[in-house]
């Protein structure tokens, strides 16, 4: 009976006629100013003044304690090595946490893929709040929002960067940006375009070997960090869809992760080298497996400072993949993974779909300590509620939770986020639907391992019969899908593109057998007759039937549970979302009915 969600009364009372826009997101505690608190000046104990709802609060900074931003929680007693260490205890106490805690990641990042003419790239939730100018309030409030949930570092800008990043002028705006961010532990990061000694610099060479080029990123650095002396390194884009790179000079990424790691490293900066190259190096060979194609030959050549960034899968954030293989097959590196909190592929901000479960599933195949560091491509912009949707919020909250503890459940998180956001207590349909929302966009979507059957350029939408001939084919939808009379999905196994071998025992042969091939990944890896007997005792063809009407007939239950929720939320959020999942639900049809009609001209 679906008035069983009144199970999720609020636990404090809802002031329905006082609207919200969204912008505390889950920051949404009285102003008491109420708390005596003992101890250092600081952040935490500016927030805790404010907002904890009790009378006092001493924090603590105990020289013993272990220098890895950790923090113990005991009574109203919060205590730290590190100042940063207490304000992560003190967002703590504010959820209602106590013990001891730390972070499982040294390097917990956004990447902003934000322009310098304030566009964001597969952003949708309005323009950049860096870029070209800031509001110091509004970046204030960011950093709250992200030291709340740990995240400690941010990249300012799109990794497809403009050399005009690296000018005085840009450099000074992110000088003034990370003094705003630097009380709230977080460190700034900028992406470089590599070719940066010429655009800017007049060189006419961008030779990682060149010694002025050296010489000119040396001087560059330098000049940095006198402007921002805990300036954290460089994000770098090489030699993939069309950015410049040590590949155009015969140069291997080593030799050009090498030469910027070298100018950084007398600051204690990074390099974080993303391994998302694929093209023209590998004609003919199938996109997924390019990535270690390319980046085993330099593994154990990269400098200490490097660390290789590679996406959780091995094509381009689709609704489902398999694990990267990269992560099997690189051992002498450091590695941290790329999540992406923007759902580019994933409805971008008109859907809701929550993105935990998404990424709880990848570290079940990666152990979380095979990476020293993880990185979320932001969803945020100068939208009001910041993120789009209200709901995309919880993805920003999620990767933060994550990234302090991969070992967090979805549920656990999501329940945290639904108290602090709609004062919605645990249990109820709205966390159901959170919980099923990603599974249900793969069903509407692309079920059983299709995968990039997307309209080109934007990504929104279906266009599975998607193929120009001017563009790469790696590019064209039916590239992927390979539907034709006899079946459909890609054979990427011993037989096929061989995709299978850069994987680990025991998911190589898993992988490479369809009668042991998961289900849910059966058309990444196998292209099967539309008449294959599948786990249910359907025909494949059937399967997909059910599985594209499945992720409908949830879409259409996540708006009957909205709508029962309407006595629950302020009027404002209520509308805004309702009218997103309406959206929702309509483009759920269309993919159905696209995607089924594409298919029958083969399979029927």
């Amino acid at each position: 009976m679906r008035k069983i969600i009144l199970m999720m009364l609020a636990l404090t009372a809802v002031s329905l006629a006082q609207a919200e826009d969204g912008s505390r997101l889950w920051l949404r505690y009285d102003e008491v100013n109420k708390a005596k608190v003992d101890g250092p000046a600081c952040v935490a104990a500016d927030e805790l003044r404010r907002y904890y709802p009790g009378e006092q609060v001493k924090l603590v900074i105990d020289p013993a304690m272990a220098d890895d931003e950790g923090y113990l929680i005991a009574g109203n007693t919060i205590s730290a090595k590190t100042e940063r260490g207490l304000l992560y205890g003190a967002y703590a106490l504010l959820r209602g946490e106590s013990g001891a805690s730390k972070p499982f990641y040294k390097l917990r990042i956004l990447n902003h893929w934000d322009n310098l003419d304030s566009s964001i790239e597969r952003g949708y939730a309005g323009k950049s709040i860096f870029w070209p100018t800031f509001d110091p309030q509004h970046i204030r409030e960011y950093a709250r929002a992200n030291a709340s949930i740990g995240i400690n570092g941010t990249v300012l800008n799109n990794v497809n960067a403009s050399a005009r990043q690296l000018n005085k002028e840009n450099l000074q705006k992110a000088k003034e940006i990370a003094a705003i961010l630097r009380p709230y532990g977080i460190r700034v990061y900028l992406s470089v375009n590599f070719a940066s000694p010429m655009g800017l610099g007049g060189l006419k060479t961008a030779d990682p070997l060149n010694p002025q080029v050296r010489r000119w990123w040396k001087r560059k650095a330098e000049e940095i960090y006198k402007m921002i002396p805990d300036f954290g390194g460089f994000l770098v884009k090489a030699n993939s869809e069309g950015q410049p790179g040590p590949g155009d000079y015969k140069r291997s990424h080593a030799d050009g992760a090498n030469m910027l790691a070298d100018a950084v490293a007398p600051f204690g900066g990074i390099i974080m080298w993303r391994s998302f190259v694929y093209g023209a190096n590998h004609k003919g060979e199938d996109r997924v497996k390019q990535a270690v194609s390319e980046f085993l030959p330099c593994d154990g050549q990269f400098r200490k400072n490097v660390i290789l960034q590679s996406k959780n899968g091995p094509l381009d954030f689709q609704p489902r993949e398999p694990y990267a293989p990269i992560f099997d097959n690189i051992r002498q590196t450091p590695q941290m993974v790329e999540l992406q909190i923007t759902q580019e592929y994933l409805g971008q901000s008109r859907h809701l779909v929550y993105l935990a479960p998404m990424w709880r599933e990848f570290f079940r195949f990666v152990a979380p300590e095979r990476m020293i560091g993880i990185a979320g491509v932001a969803n945020i912009g100068d939208d009001a509620n910041w993120c789009g949707h209200h709901f995309s919020q919880a993805n920003w909250y999620a990767f933060g939770r994550l990234a302090w503890n991969p070992a967090m459940k979805s549920e656990e998180i999501a329940e945290e986020w639904l108290r602090a956001t709609f004062d919605l207590s645990p249990g109820g349909e709205v966390l159901s639907m959170m919980l099923r929302s990603r599974e249900a966009c793969v069903d509407y979507m692309m079920p059983l391992g299709l995968h990039h059957i997307f309209k080109f350029d934007h990504h929104y939408g279906p266009e599975p019969d998607g193929f120009i001939k001017t563009y790469p084919l790696e590019w064209c939808p039916v590239y992927y899908h390979q539907a034709d009379k006899q079946g459909v999905g890609f054979d990427r196994t011993h037989t096929g593109s061989d995709a299978t071998s850069q994987y680990r025992e025991p998911y190589c042969s898993l992988y490479d057998n369809p009668s042991t091939c998961p289900e849910n990944l059966l058309l990444w890896f196998h292209h099967l007759p539309w008449t294959y007997r599948m786990n249910s005792g359907r025909t494949l063809w059937e399967e997909m039937q059910y599985r594209y009407n499945r992720g409908v007939s949830e879409v259409e239950d996540f708006c009957k549970t909205w709508q029962d929720c309407k006595p629950y939320i302020d009027e404002q959020r209520w509308r805004e979302v309702d009218e997103r999942m309406q959206h929702q639900l309509e483009n759920a049809r269309e993919w159905r009915d696209v995607c089924l009609k594409y298919f029958k001209t083969f399979a029927e």
